[in-house]
């Protein structure tokens, strides 16, 4: 069975729920209660599966703290035996505008200590969502903003991008990279009113 491991990347605990360095849990979220199902508490993180079309998909929203994503993506990678063109990493992006997204074959980590980590263990050949959550903070103060809680409004624009997000999941399982990039990827950007 063709198997896929969809990681959104956060830091666990209530503190940080809703706060822009949590937009990786909130997507996973989305599409778990779209797809009706729950996370559940195992090693490395929050564990949920699913199959679309036959294809066993994976929900992971890592509990090692985000400088540490990389030890959670590795485990459940080896555990379930997933390839690593099946991996999909949904991250928040400050150099995108809030509402807005890009999904990239790989790349650099962008700085994000995240990706630098996963990277560091698996290295850049993988998929990834990156989330804008905008970067409206002064010189230094860019950990305030990362843990920064979305307010109503800041909510209501990103809505429409976790929505994307979700359909974006479900397309990277079933038609691939290249056909999600292709398809979606001009609709990531921010549309402000």
């Amino acid at each position: 069975m063709d198997k896929y491991l969809i990681v959104g990347l956060g830091n666990p605990g209530d503190e940080y729920a809703e706060t822009r360095h949590n937009t990786g849990y909130m997507v996973l979220d989305a599409f778990a209660k779209a797809s009706n199902i729950v996370f559940e508490d195992r090693r490395y993180g929050f564990v949920a599966e699913t199959s679309l079309k036959g294809r066993k998909v994976v929900l992971l929203k890592p509990t090692t703290y985000m400088n540490l994503s990389g030890n959670a993506v590795r485990y459940w990678m080896q555990k379930e035996n997933i390839e690593q063109d099946r991996l999909l990493v949904i991250v928040d992006e400050i150099a995108l505008p809030l509402g807005s997204f890009r999904l990239k074959g790989s790349g650099s980590n962008g700085g994000h200590n995240g990706l630098g980590h996963i990277q560091q263990l698996i290295g850049q050949q993988y998929a990834r969502l990156r989330m804008g959550i905008g970067n409206e903070f002064a010189r230094g103060q860019q950990i305030d903003w990362v843990l920064g809680r979305y307010d109503e409004e800041e909510l209501k624009i990103l809505q429409p991008a976790i929505d994307k997000a979700v359909e974006i999941i479900k397309s990277f399982v079933l038609a691939g990279l290249d056909i999600t990039m292709n398809q979606y990827n001009h609709q990531g950007k921010a549309v402000h009113n």
